[in-house]
């Protein structure tokens, strides 16, 4: 059966064909030992005529029972009534009805077996009406069997096409709720960002604003963290305006976080965060009072934005986490371009030891989604020598 499965419709009807052909052939050649050649040939052409106009039952059901039952109709007439004449004619008629012809399948059938039946009245004498009759009933019933058949099977698979079809109408009524509700939740994110920070945000910049302004003003000297609160609040309005945007937006994939130190010239817009822009970033955490140093090692070259974009926020969080929690004198980043992957690291000298680990918070876990999601490797722990690293080794080709 999986052989048969594995031919295609046409194989299978070809196969049909011959395999009726041979039976009927060999019915031929037993049934009627002593026939003449030429009637033997005439019977002969009749059977595999029939039986050949099988294999195109499905293609062209009408032309199949046309051919099947004018030849197995001489053939009956002619030589031998009974199933074996009736039986590609009733192939045929299940082919007709399965297609969905019903007049002229009932039509065939009734010529073949009035035929038939006439044939054996007129020329059987060693049977009786009464035999010959119920021979005929038997025939009509394997022809009423056959259309029943084929009735049940075209319903059977109407059905089944309309059971996918609404499978699918699902499917795709299911995507699209799935889809209007990830665009409902992204605009009530949208929404509850504007109300909870647009408006601290703004108050903190125009704050910070006119406290540079009056320093100046009197010539006092600007303290370094007032500037860096001036200029990270006018960053933190441009990002936060552009991820709105991208909530609003159901086309627009999901931006990268905003920036926490980008540089004062930054346009209105969002600025794509990368290591081109690292020298700005550890400006700032020196500005803020973390000594910081940076060693690149291998010959600088344009990465995949998604590395670059990737490789910016960890030495990000990882400068930021140095800041507001390490208690650390110093810390070092160093940048080592490979030639299959990115290697970034961030060591401090902070109060981390190996003895009470850290608990990983937001952060650590927003670096471990960036590296896995780019087939990288993270490793964060406290050094031997007192302190902490974070060390990220991203691929630079696409992962296997």
């Amino acid at each position: 059966m999986r052989y048969l499965e594995r031919l295609g419709p046409s194989a299978q009807d070809a196969l049909l064909a011959g395999v009726v052909a041979v039976m009927l052939t060999v019915n031929v050649l037993v049934g009627s030992p002593h026939r003449d050649p030429a009637g033997l040939a005439i019977d002969l052409v009749a059977v595999l005529a029939g039986s050949l106009a099988l294999a195109a039952w499905r293609r062209a059901p009408l032309l199949a029972l046309a051919g099947s039952t004018a030849a197995m109709l001489g053939y009956a007439v002619h030589a031998q009534p009974g199933p074996p004449a009736a039986f590609p004619v009733m192939i045929s008629v299940f082919g007709a009805v399965r297609y969905g012809h019903r007049l002229l399948p009932a039509l065939a059938a009734a010529v073949f077996l009035g035929a038939n039946l006439a044939r054996d009245l007129v020329t059987v004498t060693d049977r009786s009406d009464k035999d010959i009759l119920q021979a005929t009933i038997l025939l009509l019933g394997w022809f009423v069997a056959a259309g029943v058949a084929a009735t049940v099977t075209r319903h059977r698979q109407a059905y089944l096409e309309q059971a996918e079809q609404r499978a699918a109408e699902a499917e795709r009524t299911r995507e699209e709720v799935a889809r209007r509700r990830a665009g409902e939740e992204r605009l009530r994110i949208a929404r509850e960002l504007h109300d909870s920070l647009t408006h601290s945000i703004s108050v903190i910049k125009v704050q910070a604003g006119v406290a540079v302004h009056l320093a100046r003003k009197r010539g006092e000297e600007v303290p370094a963290a007032l500037l860096a609160i001036q200029e990270a609040s006018g960053d933190a309005m441009r990002e936060l305006r552009a991820t709105l945007e991208v909530l609003r937006d159901d086309s627009a994939p999901p931006p990268d976080p905003a920036p926490a130190h980008a540089p004062a010239s930054a346009p209105e817009e969002c600025v794509p965060s990368g290591l081109d822009r690292l020298d700005d970033l550890v400006r700032r955490a020196r500005s803020i009072g973390l000594p910081t140093t940076v060693t690149v090692a291998g010959a600088r070259r344009a990465l995949p934005p998604e590395v670059d974009r990737a490789a910016y926020r960890i030495v990000q969080e990882a400068l930021t986490n140095v800041s507001r929690h390490a208690g650390a004198a110093a810390a070092q980043v160093r940048v080592e371009y490979a030639d299959a992957e990115l290697v970034v690291q961030v060591d401090d000298d902070g109060s981390a030891s190996a003895g009470e680990p850290p608990v990983p918070g937001t952060g650590l876990r927003g670096m471990r989604e960036r590296v896995s999601a780019l087939g990288g490797r993270l490793r964060t722990e406290p050094r031997p020598e007192g302190g902490f690293t974070v060390h990220a080794a991203l691929p630079l080709r696409e992962p296997a």
